[in-house]
This record gives C-alpha cells, structure tokens and sequence, in this order.
C-alpha cells in the first residue's frame, strides 16, 4: 500500500516472490490440517461400516502423501535450496553411445520438469557427432528447483543393447549431471573483468545461417578458479556472452557454498572420473529391468515411469536421507 512500492521495481518483486512463498507455505500446512481432519471422519465411518473400506485406504493414501511432500520440503531448509537451478549434462567416454544417453537423461529430466510446472531454457546446446548430445547446459526456474535437483549430481549408469552395434551386444555407458544453484539477486559475485579470459569462435551444428556464419560462439575462463563456461545457442555475441556469464556465476556460486559447508572440492576433479565404481544411479535395461540408487538403495523395475521423468521416489529418498544422516 505504500505510494513509493514500486519505484524499487527488483526490491518490489522480491518482496512479493516472498510474499507468494509464504502463502504457499501457509496453505500446505492448512491443507494437511483439512485432509487429516477428513481422514479421521471418514475412519470414523469405516469403522462403523458408513463407507467402504477402499475409501478410507485412498483417504489415508492422500494423507500420508501430504505429509510426504511436507516432510521433503523441510529437507529444504537452506536459502540457496529455494532458487532456481542450472544443469549440466556431459557424456563420458563411449563417443555415439555415451551421447545418446547423455540425450536420454535430458528428456528424462526434460519430462520432470513439465511434470512440476517449472520453467526450462536451454542455455547451451552442442549435438552429438552421430547421435545424442556432446554437452547440454538448461536452466530450470521454479521454487526449490536447486533443493530438488541437487541429488541428481553425480553420474549416470547406463547397461542396455546398443542400438549402434549390429552384433546387438550388451553396452554400459555413463553420463555426468552437474547442478549449480542460479546466483541469487542479493548475492554479490564479483567477478573482476581481468581474471576473465573471453574467445569467441563460430558456432556450430543447426540454427541458421547467421549463427554459423560469424564468430557468435562465446567461451569465458575464469583464470583464478579455472572455470570454463560457454554459449552458443543465442544468434548474437551479446546474448551468448551474457548467458555464459549467468552459468559461470552460478558455478562461482556453487563453489563459495561449497567453502561455506568446508567441502572444499574442485568441481572440475569431479568430472574426470566418468566411468565404473562413481555411479549414482544405475539404469539396467538389459538382461533385466532395474533402476537403483546406490546412495539410498531405492529401486524400481518401472524403467518406462523413470525415463518419462518419474524420478521423485529418488529424489525423495535421497533428501530425507541426508536429513537423518
């Protein structure tokens, strides 16, 4: 109501993102409250034979979901969990093999995201030589996109029939997820234009004559912490040269939380070893149907359901883990 609210406008947003969180948060706890309070009157009836019992289990299924969901948001306590989410996607070795699956993961996770209303950009993009993709870099908006996502960072296993070996033989590929929380507004990353090491180069495979044509392509070193981050997928330098910096502070971000929990890990170490015993997950397509975490245990033979991005049974297992641990 005050006449000077909106003469700050990104103070004024912020404050009304805010606001919106709340309310959310407000509701969810009201919403528990009414489904416990219809739970108990419709034990009631079953118990005296008013409804059936199939009733009271789908009303006790709805409950016990809902305090689910709540008990996985407060896994998410720390602010940097709230934000919005860039992901990475490498291949490992394996040329064709490793980039369609690097390709799968993508529209696994490329399903999720529609599944939670949440917001992609595609922020780089370079296809596979044959098949699938060489790298992949999306941005994903959406409340608690980082809080969610985190516990996909690691490698990917993947045992199936290659369909690039005419012998049909059985192919273990491997992939790298790497997510970065999206530096927040009020977190200063100050980056000192020295330290940066900016090429540029033609961009390369589909997106018109233009892109191809001249030198759009923008790579960005960040010679201190030898971060390399890069873009293309925009049709002129400006706009690829201010995506690539919007990743790189992201993966700046990312190592400043990582000095504040005292983990201190060189994020680029972590990439080298894409290959057996660093999985995270395993996807088995062949001789059996099986995907299995190895942090958590968690597993399901419904290999169709996680590759549709039906993936929150592991994400879920992973954080509520980690808070009894």
């Amino acid at each position: 109501m005050e006449p000077d609210f909106w003469i700050d406008n990104n103070k004024a947003s912020k404050l009304l993102r805010e606001n919106s969180a709340l309310e959310k948060e407000i509701k969810s706890w009201e919403d528990l409250e009414n489904i416990k309070e219809d739970t108990k009157i419709i034990l009631e009836f079953a118990d005296s034979q008013e409804v059936s019992l199939s009733e009271a289990e789908n009303e006790l299924l709805k409950y016990r979901n809902k305090i689910n969901e709540i008990e996985v948001k407060l896994t998410l306590s720390n602010n940097h969990d709230k934000q919005s989410a860039i992901m990475t996607i490498h291949p490992g070795a394996g040329g064709t093999e490793s980039q369609d699956w690097a390709e799968m993961l993508f529209r696994m996770y490329d399903r999720w995201i529609e599944k939670k209303n949440f917001k992609k950009s595609i922020l780089d993009f370079q296809p596979g030589d044959e098949a699938g993709i060489k790298d992949i870099t999306i941005e994903i908006e959406g409340e608690f996109a980082y809080g969610f996502l985190k516990s996909e960072a690691g490698v990917h296993r993947l045992v199936r029939i290659s369909p690039f070996d005419s012998n049909n033989k059985r192919h273990t590929s491997f992939a790298s997820v790497f997510v970065y929380p999206a530096s927040d507004e009020d977190i200063e990353i100050e980056i000192d234009p020295n330290d940066l090491r900016i090429d540029t180069y033609r961009a390369s495979g589909a997106g018109g004559q233009h892109v191809n044509k001249t030198d759009s392509a923008i790579r960005i070193t960040h010679l201190p912490s030898n971060v390399v981050v890069q873009c293309q997928n925009e049709r002129s330098q400006h706009k690829n040269k201010a995506t690539a910096m919007k990743v790189l502070k992201a993966k700046l971000y990312q190592i400043e939380l990582e000095k504040e929990k005292e983990q201190m890990k060189n994020l680029e170490d972590e990439k080298k070893d894409i290959a057996w015993g660093s999985q995270i997950r395993s996807y088995v397509f062949h001789p059996y149907n099986m995907v299995k975490d190895h942090r958590t245990k968690e597993e399901t033979s419904n290999i169709s359901k996680v590759m549709n991005g039906e993936i929150d049974n592991f994400i879920n297992s992973f954080l509520i883990n980690n808070l009894k641990n």
